[in-house]
């Protein structure tokens, strides 16, 4: 029902105001109650003179207060709702939701189908039937059902990973009759848009609701002269934007990280940034996923396959590789260049190709059969790279009608020396690489230089084919585009024979990216049809997360291949398919696609989540009767006589109330203690110290992180004590950084101290130096632990519980390690500790404090993103030392919490064999 623009959830409630005037009448009819007086005779009232006059019926103005406060609460118990100020009057027609519900919305989906439900709750309190369709679903007709049945369905609804589709074949579906549309729209332009939104506009009105932010894209990574190169898309915008671009990947102990980010950056007006990521080969092999941090869409990421993994390479030399010349080898300088980054394969050409190679290297190989020759061929054209390298054998060779198919140039008959090579008076230098060359960028050392060579027949596109050259223009490596694939020929041998070039790190970086391009343009149509049936690995989901895709059913190339060309669909969802011989990795965004903004009519109500919600009627409406309620009650009174009397009474109960204040002092300390019985709670001292104090939190924080994810303990965000004004009692660890600048503890902090030892809590004092012997923080620590009662120490055994109580482990390193740890010592050497009891039988075993140097606290440090704050060693020795940095405190948790159970196991044997006596 819709009056005057407001519309209401209870519209049957609005008959209550035809009862006003019966209700005024009613109270016209009742006059006030009569004032009772008491006088000691009646003979006093001769003569007097009543002045007071008691009106025998309701005064017209205090009915009218109460006629209005009960037809506020009427109409507010109705709950009126009036749209914002732009959009007509509602509607009487049903409402269509169309929802675009793909990945593009998911940045802003909450707030979206917010707006949906609003409108939705709205067409209830109407009476209108609705319908929801999902664009990215096959197109079906609207059911049309109740609002209030439908609203369970789009509550529940969520985006899916691929974009809408088949826009016309769901406008040949909507039926007859009109209706009114909220489309929940990504407001990219997809083909066939136009003409939904055309056979909507003929069935009534169209609001659009689009997302606050524009979607963000990532594109597949390619390589580019040895670099991963990462594109980003966005509509186009008159203004700059920078994002980061994040590579994840497995980290050594197997959980993903991440393992690098760059900056890219939008120039104004354009709409797509690039960026370039330069990894060393074991690392790029590690990568699972591009993405672009901080959004939460499937567009934003990218996923990797074969691309950037580890190649296989096969080696195939003629001549048998002699034991004592090894450096005489023509594999040895390959084999040494490309172990660290890939997978060799020996054999022949035909045991290579069964393997399924990426990169074939033929050294100093002439004569090919022509099996193996029609072999190698359609092998390159599906994609793979012929690599081969010049020799004796090569250069003395004769091939028919003069060309060898599978060399990229014809090779000059004459003009050779003995051996097939050619020979100067002095060594030739390597001429510049040109722009266009895949080794533009890469350096040439003064130490290249070449002696001899297999020479090019001269040819007009002999310069097109040269990849490099010497410095008076003869051809040092060729190369020819075979299908797919190609083949390069390097004019020297792979050895130290003809030139310097195997000795350099220079050959290194050409062979790495030679490599490289075996399979920068993904997947062939050869091999994903001929790979199948395609196992889904990894699933995309909408909000960038990653699902287990192993137990869905595979997919048969030809219908993978389709969706390469074109975009994932419900039946080829975008994630990581793995076939016999490789891995593939659809995704949301493809090389070539772009993102613009769809361009709507002014026709269209264009909405979205930061328009002002519709205005509620309810609560100003029963405030507005509230309020005439309590000027009827003060309005009574005053006509009564008895207007004074109340406001006393309410005086006295203001008066009597007990103070605010009192318990807002108490409310922060309250509430912390609420906040550390919630469950396991790891806290740290305040030193002072800022810096100090945010990689103490920042420790505990990754400590809990790691606690959670590997262990059954799942503690609360750490917190920071004041040991002077905190309460100690509902924390069983202590983090206590030492500072060369700390105040001393109070005598009452000390005993706080005290008491939190004895009663079963863990100190752990940490100097941060990687030393104990000598320093303004050792000084610091032998005066904040003056009149603590510390029992006697001992360095840290290697049967000590702590060695087992989760990990088994012999080192406790920090970000430095080496430096002894001291715990409490063995009964036996605390038998005098104070009230005549070792602590380790006063708290179950549980060393009351640790003492060292190795900060722990900074090897545990990570931010809100999983990041690392300080670094720790080099390389992944550094990365070894804070995972057992990492065990050292998940011991401790749970040496504190389990207290002498992990010592207790020693005796099982013992009791078990007195069970069976």
């Amino acid at each position: 029902m819709s009056v005057l623009g407001w519309t209401f959830a209870a519209p049957a409630l609005l008959w209550g105001l035809l009862a006003l005037p019966i209700l005024w009448l009613i109270l016209r009819a009742i006059p006030p109650a009569p004032i009772r007086r008491r006088f000691p005779a009646v003979v006093l009232l001769l003569g007097l003179d009543d002045k007071t006059r008691t009106a025998d019926r309701t005064p017209w103005w205090l009915l009218l207060l109460r006629a209005l406060a009960i037809a506020a609460a009427i109409v507010g118990f109705a709950g009126p709702t009036r749209a914002p100020l732009g959009d007509s009057a509602p509607s009487d027609r049903p409402l269509l939701i169309v929802m675009d519900g793909g990945w593009a919305e998911a940045q802003d989906w909450p707030a979206l189908r917010a707006i949906a439900l609003q409108d939705l709750a709205d067409a209830g309190r109407m009476g209108r039937s609705a319908a929801l369709l999902r664009l990215t679903d096959p197109p079906q007709p609207p059911e049309w059902q109740s609002a209030d049945a439908l609203r369970g369905a789009l509550a529940a609804a969520q985006p899916a990973p691929r974009a809408p589709a088949d826009f016309a074949g769901w406008a040949a579906l909507l039926g007859d009759g009109p209706f009114d549309t909220l489309w929940i729209s990504d407001g990219l332009n997809h083909a066939g848009r136009g003409d939904l939104l055309a056979a909507l506009q003929v069935k009534g009105r169209v609001d659009v609701a689009l997302p606050a932010r524009a979607p963000l894209g990532l594109a597949p990574a390619t390589f580019d002269k040895g670099n991963i190169l990462l594109t980003a898309l966005r509509q186009p915008s008159a203004a700059a934007q920078e994002i980061t671009l994040l590579a994840m990947g497995t980290a050594p102990d197997g959980s993903e990280a991440e393992l690098a980010r760059t900056p890219a950056r939008f120039a104004a007006g354009s709409g797509r940034a690039t960026a370039r990521l330069s990894l060393p080969p074991e690392l790029r092999s590690r990568i699972t996923r591009l993405e672009i941090e901080g959004q939460r869409s499937a567009g934003a990421v990218s996923l990797t396959d074969d691309t950037l993994t580890r190649r296989k390479v096969a080696i195939i030399s003629a001549a048998a590789d002699t034991e004592g010349l090894q450096l005489l080898s023509p594999t040895h300088y390959l084999t040494q260049a490309l172990a660290p980054s890939s997978d060799l394969l020996t054999g022949s050409i035909a045991q290579a190709l069964a393997q399924g190679p990426d990169t074939i290297i033929l050294a100093d190989v002439a004569k090919i059969g022509a099996d193996e020759s029609a072999a190698l061929t359609e092998w390159i054209t599906q994609g793979g790279t012929l690599l081969r390298f010049a020799g004796p054998r090569l250069a003395g060779a004769e091939f028919d009608n003069g060309q060898d198919p599978l060399l990229p140039v014809r090779l000059r008959a004459g003009g050779r020396a003995t051996g097939g090579a050619m020979t100067w008076g002095e060594a030739k230098a390597l001429a510049p690489f040109a722009p266009a060359s895949p080794f533009a960028g890469l350096t040439i050392g003064p130490d290249v230089t070449v002696s001899a060579q297999v020479l090019a027949e001269p040819d007009p596109t002999l310069i097109d084919a040269t990849l490099a050259a010497l410095t008076d223009g003869t051809p040092l490596v060729t190369r020819k585009k075979l299908g797919a694939g190609q083949i390069v020929l390097f004019h020297v041998t792979a050895n130290a024979e003809w030139s310097t070039l195997p000795l350099s790190g220079l050959f290194v970086q050409m062979l790495e990216r030679l490599a490289v391009a075996s399979r920068s343009a993904g997947a062939t149509q050869a091999e994903v049809l001929g790979g199948g049936p395609w196992q889904p690995q990894r699933l995309t989901g909408a909000f960038a997360d990653m699902d287990d895709g192993t137990a869905l059913a595979g997919v048969d190339g030809d219908a993978l291949w389709r969706a390469l060309q074109t975009e994932p669909s419900a039946d080829v969802p975008a994630g990581l398919y793995l076939g016999a011989q490789r891995s593939v990795a659809l995704n949301i965004i493809g090389a070539a696609d772009t993102l613009s903004a769809f361009d709507w009519p002014e026709s269209v109500v264009l909405r979205g989540p930061n328009q002002a919600p519709p205005a509620q009627g309810k609560g100003p409406l029963l405030a507005a009767a509230l309020v005439l309620l309590a000027l009827d009650i003060l309005a009574s009174l005053a006509l009564g006589g008895r207007l004074m009397r109340g406001v006393g009474v309410v005086a006295l109960a203001l008066l009597l109330a007990p103070s605010p204040p009192a318990q807002a002092q108490d409310s922060a300390s309250d509430f912390a203690a609420l906040r550390a019985t919630r469950g396991v709670v790891l806290a740290h001292v305040i030193t002072g110290d800022a810096e100090l104090d945010e990689i103490a939190q920042a420790g505990l924080r990754g400590l809990g992180d790691v606690l959670a994810y590997r262990t059954s303990i799942e503690p609360e965000p750490p917190v920071a004590v004041n040991i002077e004004t905190d309460d100690l009692d509902f924390y069983p660890f202590l983090y206590w950084p030492i500072s060369a600048s700390q105040p001393l503890p109070s005598p009452a902090a000390v005993e706080k101290l005290n008491r939190f030892l004895r009663t079963g809590g863990m100190i752990m004092f940490d100097t941060r130096t990687g030393d104990l012997t000598s320093g303004p923080e050792q000084d610091m620590l032998q005066l904040l632990t003056t009149g603590l009662d510390i029992p006697p120490l001992e360095p840290l055994p290697q049967d000590h519980v702590l060695t087992r109580s989760f990990y088994l482990t012999s080192s406790f390193p920090g970000r430095y390690e080496g430096a002894p740890v001291w715990v409490e010592a063995a009964p036996q050497a605390a038998a005098d500790a104070p009230e005549g009891m070792p602590f380790r039988n006063l708290n179950d075993g549980v060393t009351p404090v640790i003492i060292g140097s190795n900060d722990w606290a900074g090897a545990w440090a990570m931010d809100e993103n999983f990041m690392y704050l300080l670094p720790v060693g080099r390389g992944f020795a550094g990365e070894e030392q804070r995972e057992y940095a990492f065990r050292f405190g998940v011991n401790v948790i749970m040496h504190v919490l389990t207290g002498n159970y992990k010592s207790d196991q020693v005796h099982v044997p013992a009791l078990l064999d007195r069970l069976g006596q």
